[in-house]
């Protein structure tokens, strides 16, 4: 008999319902200010809701009540949203009510008990049971109800699989080198999940907070935090695309990179000498392989971080950055966010000036180790004084010609939540538990400030890699060391993860997110050895935004030091690319406007197909694209998911497929596995050595017609590419269609919008339509249109805009057609 009393003890310790001898006290009134209305317990707590419009509702746990913050919201900068008109609190006798022209929102009394229900009625979220939120001291718990067929998603960059069900996760920004395919927690910390249930919830909270998905019990999730306040964002939405648009409209639109930070870059450990960019550079352009970008890692330093170029590596590092740039290329360098102490005259000034991070324990400036130049003092970004301080340096390689920053070891380094001696570092906003998770973020508030403060006009090229929720305001990210430390050729498992680390990435508003393609770990021994999974990791790195060939050390990843099958593959992907940057560069507007990420899940395109919710080796490039990398070792076919409507083969442009099924599609090492829906419109540009190699080019519009009775558009967007006028209206769209009739095709090219830019020269357009019954006829404006043969009308594209022409090529089921871009409106007729 003792031995069960002691498993029901035992039970009973695991149950939330006894934890702490903890429940949620009674509601006994309500007070209400504007948009707020604050709930009264009997146990002197306090909930407070504040409705930011009919869709989103904050909601604030304070268990004394008294609803102080320490420090303003580092993620949040605007939470009125919308009016919200006048917030009605309908009084029942067992629950309080509020409506909004989206939800219900009701307020058990006894025991104090949150629900939200859609407008038809339907319970979306739920406080589960007595334990909605709870406190134990500094700590605070919010559980609520799990159903059976929920699912999550979202909390920024984590490895796994995307749907987090029955998973647990924290957030503490850590240096996690080699990191494993379900190691957690990693670099940043985006406390922003959305369910199957059509909601988000953001925790605005940056301890070291927790979530727990289905873990302890199939009846609950929770998440909470050790200390701060618990302050949580629900928010509804039809789907998940608008869920993120309301949490970018609470956290900030991104910005938008400079147009050529989309094409290729490389780097490594230790490209960190003048004598190897140029190496590269020349490599790069003699082989015709394109590359926009050569970054230059930590060491490019006299030391850290001084922003002084070390004199024994870089002879004359003006004339180099003007020779590259010659050549094309950008330099982007790395800074750290500490003072080297062997940088004696700079942490003798940052010391005494008060700009170091603190140590608690003796009041002086905190001694810390760091992977690289020795012991460092830690920059405390949060001092207001800092900004300018910090500007000042880095601003000197910017007017030496280098075009960008790749933000290191913003966690910072070396402070996993094993390494509990760092939490006596004392910040100017708090101690180190609170701001370990915002230090990179205010370090990189500080770096795109004092950049466009300092470079009028310019965008800021900055990629981070630590950083917390509202970071796509400030900077672009990576995903950190990936690859496998103790046999790089077995780094499959690693490469094939980065896809759902992507992915999340991207779900945390990383539109602009890159991996080290070629995984950052490992000594390659063999390079025959590892042409394969380079080729595969250069196929799936095509379809980053941002693309960037990296690897530690001194180990070269160029893509001509495989093997000429080898070169001959990369060469392709990353062509791919290039030829791809009209459409990415479309998407890159979407992103700035919207939030959405530009490599994207299957479930956010079609949330209605559970299949999607577990195709974690896929995903959707922009609407009309599917991409399915290679991340088996000897493989040559994949397995892959294809959503309603019809598909086709992209790469042969014929193909179809049914969707809603399985198939398997080849893939020999020359192949990426693309599918394109059948009702799509593909721009492109021709290939060059670099984005801007030539200010004007013909466009491509690939035009894959949708069925009978169907139309299919798209609007190509372009700016000045470098400048911040994006952000101003200063560019245009030229909006294409194709409607599909019993008798062709009527293809229209809308008048071109926007007054404020314009395409810097004369250009053509051609139109390419893949079909399978040919057109005997093509009119313009109602005018016939003289027949060319296809090597006639590719002749002159880039000197000659007099041609109006068309060709039909029966060989390969396409029909061309050649326009002079004029920017006013043309219908152009495809007849049977």
């Amino acid at each position: 008999m003792r031995k069960y009393i002691y498993l029901f003890l035992i039970l009973c310790c695991l149950s939330p319902h006894l934890y702490g001898g903890n429940v949620t006290g009674n509601c006994t009134s309500y007070s209400q200010e504007g948009r707020d209305v604050t709930f009264h317990l009997d146990d002197n707590s306090a909930v407070q809701l504040q409705l930011c419009s009919p869709s989103v509702v904050r909601v604030w746990f304070s268990p004394d009540g008294k609803l102080q913050r320490g420090n303003p919201s580092f993620a949040v900068i605007n939470e009125e949203l919308e009016d919200v008109g006048t917030v009605r609190v309908d009084e029942q006798n067992a629950c309080y009510e509020i409506f909004t022209p989206k939800l219900r929102i009701r307020i058990n009394k006894a025991p104090f008990s949150l629900q939200i229900f859609d407008k038809y009625q339907k319970l979306l979220f739920s406080d589960y049971a007595d334990k909605g939120h709870i406190s134990d001291g500094e700590r605070k718990v919010e559980y609520k109800t799990l159903r059976r067929d929920e699912h999550f998603f979202g909390l920024g960059e984590k490895t796994g699989k995307l749907d987090r069900r029955g998973e647990s996760y924290k957030m503490w920004n850590s240096d996690k080198p080699c990191y494993s395919v379900v190691e957690d927690p990693l670099y940043k910390s985006i406390p922003f999940f959305m369910s199957s249930y059509r909601y988000g919830i953001f925790l605005d909270n940056t301890y070291k907070t927790e979530f727990k998905f289905g873990t302890e019990s199939r009846d609950y999730y929770s998440f909470e935090a050790p200390g701060g306040e618990m302050i949580y964002y629900f928010i509804f939405g039809k789907d998940y695309k608008e869920i993120m648009k309301q949490y970018v409209a609470l956290t900030g639109q991104p910005i938008m990179p400079p147009k050529w930070a989309l094409g290729f870059a490389q780097c490594r450990g230790l490209l960190t000498t003048e004598k190897l960019s140029y190496e590269i550079a020349e490599g790069y352009r003699k082989r015709g392989i394109p590359c926009d970008i050569i970054y230059q890692d930590i060491g490019w330093t006299q030391y850290l971080q001084d922003f002084n170029w070390r004199k024994e590596n870089y002879q004359n590092p003006k004339k180099m950055l003007a020779d590259l740039k010659g050549m094309g290329f950008k330099v982007i360098v790395s800074q750290d966010p500490v003072i080297s102490q062997a940088n004696e005259k700079q942490w003798e000034e940052a010391d005494r000036l008060g700009y170091l991070v603190k140590d608690s324990t003796t009041g002086k400036s905190y001694d810390m180790p760091w992977p690289w130049g020795g012991n460092c003092g830690v920059v405390d970004f949060t001092i207001p004084e800092v900004a300018d301080w910090w500007g000042a340096y880095q601003q000197k390689p910017i007017d030496d010609g280098i075009a960008g920053f790749w933000t290191d070891m913003g966690e910072p380094a070396w402070s996993n939540e094993e390494q509990t001696e760092r939490l006596v570092m004392k910040h100017h906003l708090g101690m180190h538990d609170e701001i370990h998770n915002v230090y990179g973020l205010t370090w990189d508030k500080v770096v795109k400030e004092q950049f466009e403060k300092r470079n009028p006009d310019l965008r800021v090229f900055q990629m981070t890699r630590a950083a917390y929720a509202g970071l796509q305001r400030y900077t672009f990210g990576w995903t950190g060391d990936c690859g496998n430390g103790d046999d790089v050729l077995q780094g499959w498992g690693q490469m094939a993860n980065q896809i759902p680390v992507l992915l999340s990435a991207g779900l945390g508003v990383i539109p602009f997110v890159a991996c080290d393609i070629s995984g950052y770990c490992g000594d390659i021994e063999d390079y025959p050895a590892m042409a394969e999974l380079y080729t595969r990791w250069v196929q799936l790195g095509a379809f980053n935004p941002l693309s960037r060939i990296h690897h530690e050390g001194d180990v070269a990843v160029e893509p001509w030091l495989f093997g000429e099958e080898a070169e001959k593959n990369v060469k392709a992907a990353i062509e791919m690319k290039y030829r791809l940057l009209p459409y990415i560069y479309t998407y890159a507007r979407e992103a700035y406007e919207t939030g959405l990420p530009i490599m994207r899940p299957m479930f956010m395109e079609y949330p209605a197909d559970l299949e999607t919710v577990s195709t974690d080796a896929q995903f959707m490039f922009g609407s009309e694209l599917l991409v399915a990398p290679v991340v088996k070792k000897g493989a040559t076919n994949k397995n892959v998911y294809l959503p309603e409507g019809i598909w086709i083969d992209y790469n042969d442009k014929r193909t179809e497929y049914n969707g809603e099924q399985w198939t398997t599609a080849n893939a020999p090492l020359n192949t990426i596995p693309m599918f394109v829906r059948k009702g799509s419109i593909i721009p492109q540009m021709p290939v060059m050595n670099y984005t801007d190699e030539k200010a004007v080019y013909p466009i491509t519009f690939e035009v894959f017609p949708a069925a009978a009775g169907d139309e299919t558009s798209f609007s190509l967007y372009e700016d000045a590419g470098t400048d911040l006028g994006y952000q101003r209206g200063e560019f245009i769209r030229t909006p294409v269609s194709c409607r599909t009739t019993e008798k062709g095709y009527v293809l229209e090219v809308g008048e071109r919008a926007g007054e404020k830019y314009a395409v810097p020269g004369e250009r053509n357009l051609m139109f390419c339509i893949y079909t399978g019954q040919m057109p005997k006829e093509a009119l313009i404006d109602g005018q016939k249109v003289r027949k060319m043969k296809a090597e006639k009308l590719n002749e002159g594209m880039e000197t000659e805009f007099k041609v109006t022409a068309w060709c039909p090529d029966k060989k390969q089921n396409l029909c061309m057609l050649r326009l002079p871009d004029d920017g006013v409106k043309h219908t152009i007729e495809f007849i049977y």
